[in-house]
């Protein structure tokens, strides 16, 4: 049985404790993760400690040429590392290969930080003095992070945190462990010095030792609300930074001047891809006035047609759910929503793949009339669950969403600027897609919701990400001649 194993100052260490890892496609277990604790992290944190002391004084050519190297890394090592991903989590291959590109683009744009790190100068603000500031890193942070994207929200953090010059200590999910220790090969192999990029595996053990442990400045979280909220209330009582993404509901809705084979076709792709186990996954369609009933039709059929099989294999579009929990959990949210009075149109319950029996499957689910009163819609089902919820007007979708207490994304199938402009200025919610499902911004912009989606207002990566694992620091200075006698004044100098 494979063990994974932490990784800690450039090396693999064991552990004691394990929890087992599956293969969603057969269900059966294909390797055992170790499980850490205080003990782990403080030897972590240690070496994170130890490593920041040189690497936070090393130049920026430095730091940005190691980011080079590791982006080359990331093209060459993406199969591999896309097939590492489709094991344990069940995604297909193309879409683990998907993740590991947008996290990519987080490393690029890492790769540019001697522009975005610059600071300003005022000369002779006062007479003889100047000002300037500059950014400083916070030391050792950590990320904690979930199991839907092993590869990319891991990298939404560290890339920017290590170009910054901090080191970094990531807890992943214990359910998809291996990208992790994949990656921390690649930053050794790409020139990163030991101890600057650590692994802890473990639970709720390993969790709250980071955020209880004094050695640690800042910890980025991503994942569900409740847990978001404990992670940022622990973490700020014990003097850190926090970065606390949490959960989602997010609409598309569809007005009757839609292409509505254009909509239904990118609704499918964001509801069902990942087996819909995104937190900007399309959850709710939002059908207005006379496009009801074509919205409908279309979406049945092209969930009907969503191939779904083991992540490996050729042509498979949905693999199977993370967890034999997650399955029933799905597929329990379904009978639910029958006998609250929602329609089922399509019903990927029980749902069994030839030669993979024992696996994680779930079929497309697709839900009509439902109301906001239902289970269906009031919980984040994370699967491949899609509601329709039918409205009269544009208004009534926007007060639907406002009312919803998520914010993270959503989405407006339209042909009108009007319509478009007004939804984009009126929703209460972080980020908008028009005519676009699934609208997760590019690297340089922020990633981050409003309401129960974002705890506190750290967003992720972007400028926000430079701002959260940096400190500015304002400098004011007075070089006076040497034979030059200034008196000390007793009010402020600004106007001498």
């Amino acid at each position: 049985m494979k063990t994974i194993q932490h990784w800690i100052d450039g090396t693999a260490v064991p552990g004691t404790d394990t929890a087992p890892v599956f293969d969603p496609a057969t269900g059966r277990q294909q390797a055992q993760v170790v499980l850490g604790g205080s003990a782990d992290v403080d030897t972590a944190v240690t070496a994170a400690a130890r490593a920041f002391e040189t690497w936070s004084e090393s130049s920026l050519t430095q730091r940005t040429q190691v980011m080079f190297a590791f982006r080359q890394l990331l093209v060459e090592h993406e199969e591999e590392l896309g097939r590492i991903i489709s094991a344990e989590h069940g995604k297909t291959v193309d879409d683990a290969r998907g993740e590991i590109t947008r996290g990519r683009e987080v490393v690029e744009f890492a790769c540019g930080l001697g522009d975005v790190l610059k600071g300003s100068f005022s000369d002779q603000v006062s007479r003889g003095i100047d000002v300037h500031n500059f950014r400083q890193p916070l030391g050792v942070v950590a990320g904690i992070t979930p199991f839907n994207f092993p590869a990319m929200v891991p990298l939404w953090m560290h890339p920017i945190a290590i170009a910054t010059g901090n080191t970094f200590i990531l807890k992943p999910s214990e359910r998809d462990p291996s990208a992790a220790n994949f990656v921390a090969e690649l930053y050794q192999k790409a020139g990163l010095p030991d101890g600057v990029f650590n692994v802890v595996h473990g639970g709720k053990d390993a969790v709250d030792a980071i955020l209880t442990h004094l050695g640690i400045e800042a910890v980025s979280f991503v994942g569900s609300t409740p847990i978001a909220k404990y992670v940022h209330e622990q973490a700020t009582s014990h003097g850190k930074r926090v970065q606390a993404l949490g959960g989602a509901k997010n609409h598309a809705v569809v007005l009757p001047d839609a292409d509505l084979e254009f909509a239904a076709n990118h609704i499918t792709a964001g509801a069902y891809g990942s087996a819909g186990e995104r937190c900007m996954a399309v959850s709710v369609a939002v059908a207005v006035g006379d496009a009801a009933d074509g919205l409908v039709e279309v979406l049945e059929r092209k969930a009907r047609e969503v191939k779904v099989g083991p992540g490996d294999a050729p042509g498979v579009e949905m693999g199977p759910l993370v967890t034999k929990a997650a399955q029933e959990r799905v597929e329990n949210a379904v009978g639910t929503a029958a006998t609250q009075g929602a329609t089922v149109v399509v019903d990927g319950r029980g749902l069994k793949i030839d030669g993979h029996e024992e696996g994680f499957f779930t079929g497309p689910s697709l839900l009509d009339h439902v109301t906001v009163e239902m289970d269906a819609y009031k919980e984040e089902l994370f699967g491949p669950v899609l509601a329709i919820v039918r409205v009269d007007t544009l208004d009534e979708a926007i007060a639907v969403i406002n009312a919803n207490p998520y914010g993270n994304g959503t989405a407006l199938f339209t042909a009108s600027g009007e319509a478009a402009r007004r939804f984009q200025r009126n929703v209460k919610v972080g980020m908008i897609g028009v005519n676009v499902p699934v609208p997760v911004p590019m690297s340089y912009y922020s990633f981050g919701g409003w309401k129960d989606s974002l705890i506190g207002d750290s967003p992720i990566h972007g400028p926000e990400g430079i701002r959260f694992y940096t400190r500015p620091k304002v400098v004011t200075t007075r070089w006076p001649r040497p034979a030059q006698q200034v008196a000390a004044g007793f009010n402020f100098p600004t106007s001498s």
